[in-house]
């Protein structure tokens, strides 16, 4: 007999063909599908140039995009390995190939061992290596000679299962993996070597099926070793002299063709037996990458993997819930939100900042649903805002298996020293670790004190300088020689643009121009800025500087705010990006020039530091509740004179992470989109509407639903119920049954509704449980609810329960985020007049009769006009204790006058803030502090927070 050739040629440009259709019809559903792999080739051997130049040309023919990096011989360790993290990190590469041999002075091992395992597209990596030695693995990729071996019996119809198979050889490459292979395809199978004795090894052979020789050794297997009718593939390439060739060489196998040929039913020819499949089936596995890769930037996993919670009652505190639960590592939080490991910046074990090239990745994804959580008007006995928040993602995660994330602000150290606490939620809805959530996160807050107080110290030292030197000096040392070149900086240019000066030469400017440039000419009764610091300290409400002797009579009336309330915070929650940050930052007005002209941080030269003072700080932080779904936490700014919301750039990333592939039906969209749960601070009528008319104006971003939270107890004070005072006990109307007060009190609930709907958008009450409540109030609440447009109002016991404990809730957003009820426009435009603004959202949101402008308002307002600034939103800072500028006017006040004492703006930011109250920017401490209960135990441990 002679035996039938397996045509490795034939079958591999089959295989090729096949990937090739499959790319182009996968690319006519989906454009931006690009496959790519990258290989490395150290040095200039003539046959690994050879591989790599069939590889690519091989790539190329299948509409793959194939790149080449080719280093010398002399490449240390230290630089393969760094390039190889290099592209492990780049979305734009799939799959990874290192061109074997490497020069002997690098460690083959280690190296491909670098490679990611969802890149390593030669299956030699330790991953892929282990799972397929084991029982039941699953390797993301086969080695590529071994997978096209299998293929080959395949398609010529071998039995594999039962056969007694004999491989000749066990290299890592070849040998071991195709003996696992055959093992799992239920073949019986030998591995011989060329340290097994030959009449072993003839021996064997006589009683095999199939033959895989890859000894290594040129026509090594003699054809009467063979059994009649075996199958045998000779994966050998071994070149021996050969006078008739123009090479004076010839490429043969490991077996010896002629006489293998007339014993065996099948057999590869060498060349074109495997060597073609080899490279067929690496195109393949990057195929197979590609896809994987594509799917995970596209699909939403689902929340499959909760904390299970260990409900106790009566409920502990929430700092022994939040230490009785261990947390997950922050990198496994990060990899079932979607987020990969090349974007993931650990702090600690359970805290992470995640890099803005995430929203590269993920551009194409339509986002997930926007779930805006507020409130009714603050009490003193809270509505549980952030509680719900946290309660409502560990229900869509953890119970109704949603790809979900809770967005919320950073907290000030501050309030939790002080008074107020920390804000992670409480019972069993918490953001965890609890006290790392509390104190310093990240640093954020410390980036943007810094921020803050460099640009403070620019603006004073400025004024100095300019007030001891002649116009001459001063330009001479603001734009200095080195190396006896003069040259302005990025932020000089900026500044001569402004001025309208075009020259790029420092010594071109002429004495005029000069003057222009390198004087500001600050009025220091004009400057807004003002340094901060993250601690409750009234003693710096009020300062001088400038006491030395060394300030030389400078000094000035100044003061200190909290951090948070820095304009570089709201800057940070309302940037769009890196670079939206700087312009930003650049615009920031610090004051005025004493002819008028506003003054920024671009003028001062500071922008471009103070970007790179918070660079890390605009990545936003990953952390987890108590159920282990995902928290995005980051920005925190004041909310009585900002937006009080937490980041634009968290909102889209956990938008777009929750998002889905834009090619879905909608009925496919609607069961696999995720769900981001963020918060307003205070009531819907302050916190959503700033969240709405500035947050949203800057975004782009637009709530699907709108979630109203609200309690028995404080829509009783609203009622008129009796004085709440901290630390007093409550009086029986709000632990007994009291339906008429209650009832009363839901017109505030009503009147947040009504404002929240005046937005086109769907609206839904959280009722949040307390123990002291009867069915019949809650019952009250909802009917009062439905009757002022409420979609739903739905009881909620998160606190006590957890996520279990606002399922219903969850079903309930989950159906008004999908309504198709929804007419989205802003309360008002940004042309009208600053006047005409403030009006409307006093009016139509706070209820008031007529707005009153106070004349230092006026002033100012015209001057922000004069400036150029009278297009921007508007925030009101006034009292949350009231819809209304008075805190003793509970319920819903209406014709009331309110009256405007100031202005001030932000223009950084975005927006001017109108004060109708004072503000307290800096918060004092009380007597009996929250830092008295911190210590750190013998394991270093924080105890004694909340």
């Amino acid at each position: 007999m002679v035996a039938q050739l397996i045509d490795g040629k034939a079958i591999a440009l089959q295989l090729r063909t096949t990937i090739h259709d499959e790319i182009n019809q996968i690319q006519a559903k989906h454009p931006d599908f690009k496959p790519s792999l990258t290989i490395i080739q150290v040095g200039e051997r003539p046959d690994s140039s050879t591989y790599v130049r069939m590889k690519l040309k091989a790539a190329e023919e299948a509409n793959i995009d194939c790149k080449i990096i080719n280093l010398p011989d002399s490449t240390t360790e230290f630089e393969i390995l760094n390039e190889i993290q290099k592209l492990n990190d780049s979305l734009n590469v799939d799959g990874i190939l290192v061109q074997l041999p490497l020069p002997a002075h690098l460690d083959e091992a280690k190296v491909t061992s670098a490679v990611l395992a969802s890149k390593d597209v030669d299956g030699f990596g330790p991953f892929n290596v282990g799972e397929l030695s084991k029982k039941g693995g699953q390797p993301n990729f086969l080695p590529c000679t071994p997978k096209g071996i299998i293929h080959l019996l395949n398609v010529s119809n071998v039995p594999i299962e039962g056969a007694n198979a004999v491989i000749l050889g066990r290299s890592d490459i070849v040998g071991k993996p195709i003996a696992n292979l055959l093992t799992k395809a239920n073949a019986t199978v030998t591995v011989l070597h060329s340290k097994t004795p030959l009449n072993q090894i003839q021996a064997y052979l006589g009683h095999a099926d199939i033959v895989v020789a890859a000894i290594g050794q040129p026509q090594f297997v003699k054809g009467e070793w063979l059994k009649e009718g075996a199958v045998v593939i000779d994966v050998g390439t071994n070149f021996i002299p050969d006078a008739t060739k123009k090479s004076g060489s010839r490429m043969v196998g490991d077996v010896e063709f002629e006489s293998a040929s007339h014993k065996a039913a099948l057999i590869t020819p060498v060349p074109g037996g495997v060597g073609p499949m080899t490279v067929a089936t690496l195109l393949e596995n990057v195929i197979l990458a590609s896809k994987k890769h594509y799917s995970k930037n596209n699909e939403t996993p689902k929340f499959t993997n909760p904390l299970r919670l260990n409900l106790l009652k009566p409920v502990p505190s929430d700092f022994e819930i939040s230490r009785a639960q261990q947390p997950k590592r922050i990198n496994q939080v990060a990899e079932e939100a979607g987020i990969l490991d090349s974007e993931l910046e650990p702090f600690g074990f359970y805290k992470a900042k995640v890099s803005l090239d995430l929203l590269k990745r993920l551009d194409n994804k339509v986002n997930g649903k926007y779930v805006l959580v507020t409130g009714i008007t603050p009490t003193p006995l809270g509505e549980g805002k952030s509680t719900t928040t946290v309660g409502l993602a560990q229900a869509l995660g953890a119970h109704l298996h949603k790809n979900v994330f809770a967005n919320v602000r950073q907290p000030s150290m501050g309030p939790t020293f002080g008074i107020k606490g920390g804000a992670a939620g409480g019972g069993y809805s918490q953001v965890i670790p609890m006290d790392e959530f509390n104190m310093h996160v990240t640093g954020d807050i410390h980036a943007i004190t810094m921020a803050n107080n460099l640009l403070a110290a620019a603006i004073d030292t400025r004024i100095f300088h300019e007030s001891t030197q002649k116009d001459g000096p001063l330009y001479k040392r603001l734009v200095p020689a080195k190396k006896g070149v003069r040259t302005f900086t990025s932020s000089m240019l900026r500044r001569l643009h402004k001025l309208g000066i075009t020259k790029t030469d420092p010594n071109e400017l002429t004495p005029e121009e000069i003057t222009n440039f390198a004087r500001l000419d600050i009025d220091p009764e004009t400057i807004t800025w003002r340094r901060v610091v993250d601690c409750n300290d009234r003693f710096l409400r009020g300062i001088t500087i400038g006491e030395a002797p060394t300030e030389k009579g400078f000094t000035r009336q100044t003061g200190f705010d909290i951090s948070v309330a820095s304009e570089c915070m709201a800057i940070l929650a309302l940037a769009n990006s890196l670079e939206d940050m700087r312009e930003r930052l650049g615009k920031m007005v610090v004051a005025s020039s004493k002819a008028g002209v506003p003054i920024t941080a671009e003028d001062i030269g500071c922008a471009g530091a103070l970007t790179a003072l918070l660079k890390d700080a605009i990545k936003p932080n990953i952390m987890q509740t108590l159920e282990g779904t995902p928290v995005f936490v980051h920005a925190g700014p004041f909310a009585n004179i900002s937006i009080g919301a937490s980041s634009i750039l968290a909102d889209k990333m956990a938008l777009k992470l929750a998002g889905t592939s834009a090619d879905l039906s909608p009925e496919e969209r609607q069961e696999q989109e995720g769900y981001v749960v963020t918060e307003a601070g205070f009531d819907f009528t302050m916190g959503g509407e700033r969240f709405i008319n500035i947050k949203c104006r800057s975004s782009g971003l637009v709530p699907d639903v709108i979630v109203i939270v609200a309690t028995v107890r404080a829509l009783k004070v609203h009622g008129g119920g009796p004085e709440v005072k901290a630390g007093a006990p409550l009086a029986a109307a709000y632990t007994e049954e009291n339906v008429d007060l209650l009832r009363v009190g839901c017109s505030n609930l009503a009147k947040h509704i009504a404002n929240a709907k005046s937005y086109g958008l769907p609206v839904v009450v959280a009722i949040n449980k307390m123990s002291s409540d009867s069915d019949k109030e809650h019952e009250v609440i909802r009917e009062a609810a439905l009757n002022a447009g409420a979609v739903d109002a739905i009881v909620s016991n998160h606190w006590e329960e957890g996520g279990k404990g606002a399922v219903e809730l969850a079903e309930g957003v989950i159906s008004a985020a999908n309504s198709i009820d929804k007419d989205f426009k802003f309360l008002y435009d940004t042309a009208p007049s600053v006047e005409e603004k403030i009006a409307t959202i006093a009016k139509e949101m706070y209820g008031a009769g007529e707005v009153e402008f106070l004349p230092e308002a006026q002033k100012k307002i015209d001057l922000y006009t004069k400036q150029g600034f009278g297009n921007l939103p508007i925030c009101i800072a006034k009292t949350q204790y009231s819809l209304s500028h008075d805190a003793n006017l509970k319920g819903v006040p209406t014709g009331f006058k309110f009256p405007i004492r100031d202005v001030r703006a932000s223009i950084g930011a975005g927006y001017l803030y109108a004060l109708a109250a004072e503000i307290q920017t800096i918060p004092g401490l009380p007597t009996h502090c929250g830092f008295m209960n911190v210590e750190v135990n013998e394991d270093g441990e924080i105890d004694g927070l909340f």
